[in-house]
């Protein structure tokens, strides 16, 4: 139809495949950083094959053990839990580091006390789960830092090169991050946070299929039959209830990305829903209210347009006058940076973000990136 067309930004066939490709990149980190590497994990099933990539390159290299490094957010799946205690504790080519010390980090389900003290050290408060003996329990960083900051600063402490697994199929503004500008060398699949360490994402240009095929085929793609790697098994429980394959998600459950887990999270973990209820406010009222009541997708009939349902909300559900200011700054940014986008559908998004309590702009930024890009297209299309 005249006019619809659409010009699709120009694909490279490259030679390989992903799997040979991040085993390249891996083996030059390790020659960079003459096998001072980390592999940062949270028991996800991107780290989980960054870091049995990188025990292979490590057995080529006869460089074994690789540090597995895990910063334990408290609030964490059963089934993490398990998978990752598995790998710290029994498996010899991994030299463990995890991390269960005090640090700072958002609870989006609360929009009155907006932080977890993770590992609070104070003996009144109960926390999710007792800490585990094989962990370090002492932090020699300082308390009261926010996650990104504090490992950070354990980084800095280890040195050398941090091994992720974010991939930049999993959201608009992390794709743009790692195509873009280098951050090492000629290295654009990566982050410079600090002069004393760098950070890689070998996996980055990887699907969510790719990470499958490669737990399913394990150690040796080429030989069918071969044993899988062994992953968090919480990424089964999400199948059976339903969660489309490319949108499970491995967090804290009151992540604003991650919400959604505690609309089932009380049928697969009720030990967990128990103790997360008793340990933070907020958890009980999301998962309770369920999708179809906490995402709105209808306006309410009372109001007359997605602003005034904003605005109203800013008023009414976020107590701290600093963080309505946030929320109005966040919405009049978004106004301002997409002029080709309906006031309306943005004043939508808007919305969400308020109910998600998305004080940081996660979501934002990514709507953000998505809807910058159809206007793009749109601009093109026009233009002939």
């Amino acid at each position: 139809m005249a006019g619809t067309s659409r010009v699709s930004a120009p694909h490279y066939a490259l030679p390989g495949n992903v799997y040979e490709t991040a085993l390249e990149r891996i083996r030059w980190v390790f020659d960079e950083f003459d096998d001072q590497v980390t592999v940062s994990i949270s028991g996800g099933k991107d780290s989980t094959v960054v870091l049995e990539l990188a025990l292979i390159v490590a057995r080529e290299r006869d460089a074994l053990p690789v540090r597995a490094q895990w910063l334990d957010q408290e609030c964490e799946f059963e089934a993490t839990v398990d998978y990752q205690t598995w790998l710290l504790t029994e498996r010899p080519e991994v030299r463990p580091q995890w991390l269960q010390i005090p640090f700072k980090l958002f609870n989006a389900t609360n929009h009155q006390d907006e932080w977890l003290h993770v590992w609070d050290p104070d003996p009144a408060v109960e926390w999710v789960r007792e800490k585990h003996p094989a962990a370090i329990h002492e932090s020699t960083i300082g308390e009261g830092k926010l996650f990104a900051d504090i490992l950070t600063a354990i980084n800095d402490v280890n040195g050398g090169a941090v091994l992720t697994g974010v991939r930049a199929e999993e959201s608009p503004t992390r794709r743009l991050g790692l195509t873009t500008y280098p951050s090492y060398k000629w290295v654009t699949w990566g982050q410079k946070k600090s002069k004393l360490h760098h950070v890689f994402h070998p996996i980055f240009d990887w699907s969510w299929r790719d990470i499958w095929k490669a737990i399913i085929d394990g150690n040796n793609p080429a030989e069918p039959g071969s044993d899988p790697w062994r992953y968090n098994r919480h990424y089964d429980e999400m199948y059976r209830y339903g969660i489309p394959v490319q949108k499970m998600r491995v967090s804290n459950y009151h992540h604003e990305t991650a919400i959604s887990s505690l609309f089932y999270l009380q049928e697969i973990e009720p030990e967990t829903w128990e103790r997360a209820t008793r340990r933070l406010e907020g958890i009980s009222t999301a998962g309770q209210l369920g999708k179809d009541d906490f995402y709105v997708t209808e306006l309410p009939f009372m109001f007359r347009s997605w602003e005034e349902y904003h605005g109203y909300l800013v008023d009414n559900i976020v107590p701290d006058p600093a963080h309505q200011a946030t929320f109005r700054k966040h919405h009049a940014d978004l106004v301002r940076r997409l002029p080709g986008t309906d006031r309306e559908t943005i004043a939508k998004h808007a919305v969400q973000s308020v109910i998600a309590n998305d004080l940081y702009f996660t979501k934002g930024n990514n709507f953000y990136v998505t809807q910058r890009s159809k206007e793009k297209q749109a601009e093109r299309t026009a233009n002939g």
